[in-house]
C-alpha cells in the first residue's frame, strides 16, 4: 500500500514560494519520478500563476489558505492521484483539456493516433468518428486541424461526454457531434471515411492497474485478455466504413502482432503498425478494401 508522507510541516520555516517548492519536492520524492515538476505545477495551480512566475518570484509569501490548499494537493499526489485530476487540466495536441475522474487522463502516446488520422486524410471533407472519446482528446485534435471534416465522437459515459462537450465549447470546436452509447451503437447506419479509437486494452489481471486506480476502470480494462474492445471494434467497423475507409486503433505494446493478425483475418488490407516515441508498438491502422 502506498505510504503517505507527513505533510504537517510543509510550511515549516520560511513559507515563501522558493521554500514551499523545496519542501514539496522533498515530500514527493519517494512517490513521483517528477517530484520537482509536480510541486511546481501544484503550487502554480493554487496561486493561479504560470510556472515561470514561481522561478521569477521565489520570495513571494502566499496566503496561509493557499499554503493549506497546496499541502492538501501534495498529500493527494503522494497517494498517487494524477496531476491532471488535481489541477483539472491536461494538454493534448497543444489543446488545454479539462479532465476529472470521469475520464482517462490523455497520454502523449495517444497523439500518435491523431497523427496517423491526419496523415491518412487531407483537408478535403470527410466523415470521421472517435469511439470512446472520453475527454474528447482525439476528436477535438482532429477537428482543430481539419475544419472541413465532420467529426463525431461516442462514449457510453454521460459524465465523460459532459467533459468532452465542455472542452469543445471552451476551444470553439462545437461542430463536433458527441453521442452517448457503446462504440457504434449511437451511429445507426452511418458510414465513415475514418474510424479511430483509443479503447480500453489493459488485461484485468495486469499489475499496472494498481498504479491507475484513480482513473475510470471502464476506460482502462475491457476484460480478461485486454483484447475484447479491440476485437469488437475491428469486427463491427466494416459495417460503418466506406469502401477504402480506414480504421486506426491504439493498443498495448504487446498486442500489435495479435491485432494485425486479427485485422488481416477479418479482411482488412494495408495493415500497418507504428511505434510511439518510446519505441513500443502503439497504433495500428488498416484499410477496408474497395468493393
Amino acid at each position: 500500500m502506498t505510504q503517505t508522507p507527513n505533510l504537517a510541516d510543509v510550511s515549516a520555516g520560511p513559507a515563501d514560494v522558493g521554500h514551499l517548492l523545496v519542501r514539496g519536492q522533498e515530500l514527493l520524492i519517494q512517490h513521483s519520478e517528477s517530484a520537482r515538476l509536480d510541486a511546481e505545477l501544484l503550487l502554480a495551480h493554487v496561486l493561479g500563476r504560470p510556472r515561470s512566475y514561481l522561478g521569477a518570484h521565489p520570495e513571494i509569501l502566499p496566503e496561509p489558505d493557499a499554503v493549506g490548499r497546496y499541502q492538501d494537493l501534495l498529500r493527494r499526489r503522494a497517494q498517487g492521484e494524477p496531476i491532471a485530476y488535481l489541477t483539472g487540466e491536461r494538454e493534448f495536441w497543444s489543446l488545454p483539456l479539462m479532465v476529472n475522474a470521469d475520464v482517462l487522463v490523455p497520454r502523449p502516446e495517444t497523439e500518435l493516433a491523431a497523427e496517423r488520422c491526419l496523415a491518412l486524410y487531407g483537408p478535403q471533407p470527410a466523415q470521421v468518428v472517435d469511439l470512446g472519446t472520453g475527454s474528447g482528446a482525439i476528436a477535438l485534435a482532429l477537428a482543430s486541424e481539419r475544419p472541413a471534416w465532420q467529426v463525431f465522437a461516442t462514449d457510453r459515459s454521460g459524465s465523460a461526454l459532459q467533459i468532452a462537450r465542455a472542452n469543445a465549447a471552451r476551444l470553439g470546436l462545437e461542430a463536433v457531434r458527441f453521442l452517448q452509447g457503446d462504440w457504434f451503437e449511437p451511429l445507426a447506419a452511418n458510414r465513415f471515411h475514418l474510424i479511430v479509437s483509443n479503447p480500453p486494452y489493459i488485461a484485468a489481471n495486469d499489475p499496472h492497474l494498481a498504479d491507475l486506480r484513480f482513473e475510470p476502470a471502464l476506460a482502462l480494462t475491457p476484460g480478461a485478455t485486454g483484447m475484447e474492445a479491440l476485437e469488437l471494434i475491428l469486427r463491427q467497423a466494416p459495417g460503418h466504413l466506406v469502401p477504402g475507409g480506414w480504421l486506426v486503433l491504439e493498443h498495448g505494446n504487446d498486442q500489435g502482432q495479435k491485432l494485425r493478425s486479427a485485422l488481416v483475418a477479418a479482411g482488412y488490407a494495408r495493415v500497418r503498425c507504428y511505434a510511439d516515441l518510446a519505441g513500443h508498438d502503439r497504433v495500428t491502422e488498416a484499410q477496408w478494401p474497395h468493393g
